[in-house]
């Protein structure tokens, strides 16, 4: 019967052991995951700053855009009331007909 008490005993510290063991690894898996979460949370919070502040500059960018684009169309506006150089040549050779002799007395 010593030899049998003996048996059980190493049984169950041989279960106690890999009991402790489990214990740690899902230890160790739990503070790990904990862990990812936190990493993931951060990340996310990042990821969210980043994409508002982008909004921000594209927004900025189209009030930008719609500046320019209305600058352009008053410039292009403006430059079609002035005379093209190929109208103030032809006014200059019209001008020069009419003047007999090149504008000389004599």
């Amino acid at each position: 019967m010593a030899g049998s008490q003996a048996d059980y005993s190493g049984y169950y510290a041989d279960a106690n052991l890999r009991i402790r063991d489990f214990e740690d690894k899902q230890r160790i898996l739990k503070n790990q995951l904990l862990l990812i979460g936190k990493n993931l949370i951060e990340i996310r919070e990042k990821n969210n700053r980043d994409i508002l502040e982008i909004k921000k500059e594209i927004e900025s960018l189209k009030r930008d855009m719609e500046r320019l684009i209305s600058f352009l169309d008053t410039a292009s506006d403006e430059f079609s009331k002035f005379a093209r150089k190929d109208d103030v040549e032809i006014l200059a050779k019209q001008m020069r007909m009419f003047q007999p002799f090149g504008g000389k007395r004599q």
